[in-house]
């Protein structure tokens, strides 16, 4: 029997595709969706959800698959699904609406709206039946339906009121000028609320924080303050040690449903293990701990066997279920590991917290409750019950590109690959770099979403603008080619022109986007960096290889829209923090002149790596033709590689010897 096929079908997204042959008559978000809601008068459901979100496929198989439940949904709705990670603008609207309506938010995310899109009624996930305090999702539809037939007044109206609600956006007022206080501020803060016993902020759920260990990492390069890299190095250790992490695999699961990072929420995020990756990246350049070194390397490995496409590009995420069971994939029972490993069980058990009463639910989830150094027997032993659980069945693999999360991933690669001089991270980050290039970019350097079996999909929204510029510079300080620094210039541009609000900071979708009930204005960071904070980031990164004030003003109007904020709320504002403790810095310039794949030129580039350098930008090539201002009126001297330590442009003596060049850095540069 052919089975039913909705409007789905002809989507690239997975996590439509999951839905295509549900008997609900779902459409993707677009024009014949909306017409029809407004020539039939009828309200719109709108689902946002993901394809690695557990209770988006509880919802489906609950309700979704529902043939009776289909029938109400189909009589008196338009029902559209959204893929949140293709459309943030819509998710973040929507789900502006939805927390002000129940007072939180998630996913699956279930919105009901007016014809025109405003919102009148929503929620997260509802049930098949009534439970927990929660409506049926039946119930919910009849109650909709009737307060839509026999008040529609009182419902148009309460829609037009949170539809202006959203539009309408907070003034906060701006900090005249950046202050080392503001940092001092925001330590205080962290220190106030970190978990000291087990790492990280807060407690069940808790969630990698990346950018805010960053900014700890940031504020002990600044100011040699131990209390920052105490908290950051705790947690780095604690999540290392966790169930959150795969010690057989790599990589690290999206957060941990307890406080004590054992039991994690099993998917998989490219945006959670490019960011972790590259923050171990960085504590390792700082602390040269072997095992920081270790997480970042099986991370990358994770990205790249699991996620890494045909084409060079990395899919968005692994599941979190394997065949509907949450985590099958990755739990282990002590009888297995026994018969796996033979003698060498009870070494590894021992270390992993295998028991025969397991730590979750009868079985265990590996975990290194107690340190030590790693030794031979132990890696072996992993590698074999790697190789046992590669046989079992996969979690499903979401496999559309996105550009702002591959950008994310392109700055991790190229992080690594500068600090641990591994060239195979930075050919990784060539391949996506050049796939986004290729597909993603049109010929006026305007940006696409989402990439996948061959079409690009989808506006671009700032963040995909600033994370993939920042990603581009990264690869050009790894490897100094300077087209990756031409492109990222080109993308920022495009932000200028199309995204800034001349209030200051800037709008998440561009002036000509689409136009919705709202031009969505995110300010906070979330599992990823707000766009304009990763905005300001790279715009100052290109006022220090520029010497272009403009970009650096752009940046310092963004900056002091959020400063109060990121003062109270510093893991809600985490990049903003990294972009002003880089602004307060007082960044040095160091151009290296001569062929970057000379010898001598690779001696000076040891001396700058082997540290973390969060306050400089790096360039190096040669001055005739160069497209890099910072490398202009360079020469060499004596016909050896040549470093310039600047600040502002204004250069100290040109050195050649690593020694010398240590020296100036050493005395602040």
């Amino acid at each position: 029997m052919e089975r039913h096929t909705n409007r789905l079908a002809g989507e690239t997204s997975p996590y439509l595709l999951q839905h295509a042959h549900n008997p609900v008559d779902w459409y993707p978000w677009g024009p014949e969706a909306l017409a029809r809601a407004h020539d039939e008068n009828k309200p719109i459901f709108l689902s946002i959800g993901y394809a690695a979100c557990h209770w988006c496929h509880v919802m489906e198989r609950e309700s979704f698959e529902n043939e009776d439940t289909a029938r109400l949904l189909n009589d008196g709705f338009v029902a559209i699904k959204v893929d949140r990670e293709e459309r943030p603008d819509l998710d973040a609207i929507y789900m502006d609406a939805v927390q002000q309506m129940i007072g939180s938010g998630g996913w699956p995310m279930s919105v009901f709206l007016t014809p025109d899109g405003k919102p009148f009624y929503g929620g997260t996930y509802f049930p098949d039946t009534s439970r927990h305090g929660l409506p049926s999702f039946r119930d919910v539809l009849d109650g909709v339906s009737l307060a839509w037939r026999e008040r529609r007044d009182e419902v148009e109206q309460s829609g037009a009121a949170l539809a202006s609600a959203i539009s309408a956006r907070s003034a906060i007022e701006a900090a005249s000028h950046l202050e080392e206080t503001i940092l001092d501020a925001a330590l205080l803060e962290l220190e106030r609320e970190f978990d000291a016993r087990h790492g990280g902020w807060g407690g069940a759920p808790k969630f990698p924080q990346p950018m805010t260990i960053e900014f700890l990492l940031r504020v002990h390069v600044k100011t040699g303050d131990e209390r920052s890299v105490a908290m950051a190095r705790r947690t780095l250790d604690a999540m290392a040690a966790g169930g959150i992490y795969d010690h057989l695999g790599g990589g690290f699961a999206r957060y941990a449903t307890d406080a004590v990072w054992l039991v994690p929420h099993f998917e998989k995020m490219l945006y959670d293990n490019a960011q972790l990756a590259r923050v171990y990246v960085h504590a390792w350049q700082l602390t040269h701990e072997p095992r920081y070194r270790q997480v970042a390397e099986e991370t990358l490995e994770f990205a790249a066997r699991e996620l890494r496409t045909a084409e060079g590009g990395f899919a968005a995420s692994l599941d979190a279920d394997t065949e509907g069971q949450e985590g099958a994939t990755y739990v282990w029972d002590k009888a297995e590991v026994d018969s796996l490993l033979g003698s060498a069980a009870a070494e590894f058990e021992a270390a992993y917290d295998v028991t025969d009463n397991g730590n979750w639910d009868g079985r265990t989830i590996l975990r290194r409750p107690i340190g030590g150094a790693d030794n031979d027997a132990l890696a072996s032993a992993r590698r074999k019950l790697f190789e046992a659980r590669q046989l079992r069945p996969q979690p499903a693999r979401d496999d559309k590109v996105l550009t702002a999360w591959n950008g994310l991933i392109i700055g991790a690669l190229a992080d690594a690959a500068a600090a641990f001089g591994e060239r195979r991270w930075s050919r990784l980050a060539r391949d996506a770099a050049e796939l986004l290039l290729a597909n993603v970019r049109d010929n006026e350097g305007r940006l696409r979403r989402s990439w996948k079996d061959g079409r690009a999909l989808h506006q671009g929204v700032l963040e995909d603008y600033a994370n993939f510029a920042d990603g581009l510079l990264a690869l050009y300080e790894a490897t100094f080619e300077e087209h990756y620094f031409v492109a990222a210039r080109e993308l920022t541009e495009v932000i200028l022109e199309h995204f800034a609000d001349p209030a200051g900071g800037f709008f998440d979708t561009g002036d000509d986007h689409e136009a919705l009930i709202a031009r969505p204005k995110s300010v906070q960071d979330n599992a990823v960096p707000s766009g304009g904070a990763m905005t300001a980031s790279v715009l100052l990164r290109l006022a220090a290889f520029t010497g272009e004030s403009r970009y650096e003003d752009a940046a310092s109007r963004a900056i002091a829209s959020v400063v109060p904020l990121a003062q109270r709320y510093p893991t809600g504002f985490a990049q903003w923090l990294n972009a002003i403790a880089f602004s307060l810095s007082d960044p040095i310039e160091i151009a290296l002149s001569g062929e970057p794949d000379a010898a001598d030129i690779g001696a000076l580039l040891s001396v700058l790596r082997r540290t973390y350098r969060p306050f400089s930008v790096v360039a190096a090539g040669t001055s005739p033709g160069t497209s890099v201002a910072l490398l202009e009126d360079r020469p060499q001297r004596d016909g050896r590689a040549t470093a310039y330590v600047c600040r502002h442009f204004a250069c100290r003596a040109p050195v050649v010897e690593p020694a010398e060049l240590a020296s100036q850095l050493a005395s602040g540069g």
